[in-house]
């Protein structure tokens, strides 16, 4: 029996050495907090928060196991160390007496809690939900050896939770001790077992087989912990340590003086030590697989996938596999980076860094989409996405009626920078012009930067094109910095988000605000008072960039609460939010409309439109009323619903046709 833990934790030690020694060719780790960010990981790991998020039958299943296998655990060890060290070595037994018996009785519930879990688990995979269908959306692969791992992994831990019962009921059978009522499920069993007539030497017999039975492939199942599906029990936690709390949302600048082959993720070896063990915490779970709108609209990229194909060339290639030959480039441009993946991955892993790493070196090999290209080189020419000439920008302030400020010539109290859809976009200036006229109503000194502004770039980085970012960044910081103002907001997400958690990486740090919370300040301070309530019943999107990335949900909701809207939500709201698809440089690439499926926008319409009569469909981003008024014509609903944004709302409840009382008389505003 000694001799077969040796050879167990040999064969575990020698899995763990080999586990390290791929994590090490990966890049330098960077050291980013790790004592707070451990202690933050053991919060989530024990309180299960990150696995319970959007279906909490897993989430007690997975908890049940999780304790019922840790104090399992425990109480073996406390067993040995009174079996092979206190008793032996010392002379010393602790085992009996209230101590034993509270033993049992603890260990007794944690069994069941384990079995309860695991049968909990196996019903779930016997119901084949969508989420643990291993097929791949890009192309045919055999994927069974997945599904026996999991089965393996399930029925050994099933095994051994059962085989533990059944040691305590023979025992029980065996002896009939009347003190093994402290055990009360082992103890019920083994009365079982007398009253179907077991006699004492079978149950002894019995005891012995299935001693051996459940030591052996407890051993096995330790000694395979770093080969298979098991692994994730060290590599979860450890990847939520490891985790950045702004994975997705900041992402990493280049190395000063980066070559070719330093840009992005070409090979295995490029992985840093974090995505390394983020591909074998991963557990198939296929939660990112649900939440995806890529994988939902039939493009050929499953979150889930990517991971474990890089797994895979981490595991049997080696650090020098190119990545390319596994992962398709076209599988990397599917994706929106919306953050949906990460949000929901239980274990943390950061999909949408790791994608973006991927993107860059792609860039950097010029393999990308011709139409991105095409933007990507107006924007380098012309400083938008649109390839206008800058003069251009600013135009559509000439219909306002009032002159807008050019804060690089005078102080303002508000810098708004508009962005590039907001700016160009003919159906985008009617928000924009309305959100003007909002503030010059409530007498807000706002000014912009007319032809000066050149796009704030989120969505070139997230298309991996890094350098043309930090071009456009610095630039930008240079223009701002010459300006006299006290804070920055935008009508466009995206900007925003740039604005307030990237450019501080090239030293532009400002206070930054989303045009909905600057808003919501006006409404509740009374600087602005609506006329009238408009009585409309609504949905209201949460774009990704201004949800998942900011954590923004409540101000556009309270600002639409102010006006005297009906908001009912779609069932996918707040961080569970769908994406319009636009994401991540994909509206500037060939539509991936495949045959049988919705674009997400679509989807989103569809989601809408069941909730029956609404008036509108309510969005706060410039890309968002681009997408959706597409998808409104295309999905078959024109007619049954509207777009409205946000500040065209607003401007309605002010109602500026409406006469003001001014002391006796009234005038028309």
């Amino acid at each position: 029996w000694y001799g077969l833990i040796v050879l167990s934790t040999a064969v575990f030690a020698l899995g763990a050495a080999r586990l390290v020694s791929r994590y090490a060719a990966g890049r330098p780790l960077e050291a980013r907090g790790l004592g707070a960010r451990a202690g933050r990981a053991a919060a989530i790991v024990f309180t299960h928060r990150w696995i319970r998020r959007r279906d909490p039958l897993a989430g007690l299943g997975h908890a049940l196991i999780f304790y019922g296998f840790l104090v399992l655990f425990a109480g073996t060890v406390v067993l040995s160390l009174q079996e092979d060290v206190a008793k032996p070595l010392f002379g010393f037994d602790f085992w009996h007496g209230p101590f034993y018996l509270g033993y049992s009785l603890i260990l007794d519930v944690f069994g069941l809690a384990l079995t309860v879990g695991l049968a909990i688990m196996t019903v779930k995979r016997l119901r084949r939900p969508p989420r643990l269908d291993y097929r791949r959306p890009d192309r045919e692969e055999d994927r069974r050896l997945y599904v026996i791992g999991d089965w393996v992994f399930l029925g050994s831990l099933l095994f051994l939770a059962l085989s533990g019962f059944l040691l305590e009921a023979f025992r029980v059978a065996q002896t009939n001790p009347g003190f093994e009522t402290w055990s009360p499920f082992g103890w019920a069993a083994g009365r079982g077992l007398r009253a179907l007539g077991m006699t004492a030497h079978q149950a002894s017999s019995a005891h012995f087989a299935t001693w051996w039975s459940h030591g052996v492939v407890a051993l096995m199942f330790v000694a395979a912990i770093p080969y298979t599906k098991a692994v994730h029990m060290l590599t979860g936690p450890a990847n939520v340590a490891l985790r950045d709390e702004r994975a997705g949302k900041r992402l990493p600048l280049l190395p000063e003086g980066a070559r070719a082959e330093q840009v992005g993720y070409g090979r295995i070896a490029d992985l840093s030590w974090e995505h390394l063990v983020s591909l074998d915490a991963c557990t198939k779970c296929g939660k990112c697989h649900q939440a995806c709108p890529a994988t939902a609209s039939g493009y050929p990229l499953s979150p889930r996938d990517v991971i474990l194909d890089l797994r895979e060339l981490s595991a049997h290639t080696g650090p020098g596999a190119q990545i390319g030959d596994r992962v398709r480039p076209e599988t990397i441009w599917s994706c929106t980076q919306c953050m949906a993946c990460v949000e929901i991955c239980p274990v943390g892993i950061e999909h949408v860094p790791i994608i973006n790493q991927l993107r860059r070196r792609l860039v950097e090999d010029g393999n990308l989409d011709p139409l991105l290209q095409t933007t990507l080189e107006a924007v380098y020419e012309s400083g938008n996405s649109f390839g206008e000439p800058k003069r251009k920008r600013p135009r559509w302030t000439r219909e306002l009626g009032f002159d807008v400020k050019d804060v690089r010539r005078e102080p303002a109290e508000l810098l708004w920078f508009v962005g590039d859809y907001a700016s160009f976009d003919a159906r985008n200036q009617r928000a924009t012009q309305a959100l003007a006229r909002i503030l010059h109503e409530a007498a807000v000194d706002f000014g912009i930067l007319f032809d000066a502004e050149k796009t704030a770039g989120c969505d070139v980085r997230r298309a991996g094109e890094e350098g043309l970012w930090a071009a456009l960044a610095e630039e930008n910081i240079r223009t701002i910095s010459r300006c006299e103002f006290e804070r920055i907001f935008s009508s466009d997400p995206h900007t925003f988000h740039t604005l307030r958690n990237e450019y501080p990486q090239h030293g532009g740090e400002w206070l930054v605000v989303h045009h909905s919370q600057l808003l919501l300040e006006l409404l509740e301070s009374g600087t602005l008072t609506p006329r009238r309530q408009l009585g409309y019943r609504i949905t209201y999107h949460d774009p990704c960039t201004l949800g998942r990335y900011n954590g923004v949900y409540e101000a556009p909701r309270r600002v639409l609460e102010a006006i005297g809207c009906e908001l009912v939500e779609m069932p996918r709201n707040r961080d569970n939010s769908f994406c319009c698809g636009a994401g991540g440089g994909r509206i500037w690439m060939k539509e991936l409309k495949q045959p049988g499926f919705r674009r997400p926008s679509e989807q989103r319409i569809d989601e809408a439109v069941a909730l029956g009569a609404l008036d509108y469909f309510v969005v706060c981003c410039p890309k968002d009323v681009t997408m959706y008024e597409d998808a409104i014509k295309t999905s078959g609903h024109q007619g049954e619903i509207e777009l409205r944004e946000l500040s065209e709302l607003v401007l309605e409840a002010l109602d500026l046709s409406a006469p003001v009382a001014v002391g006796q008389q009234e005038v028309a505003s």
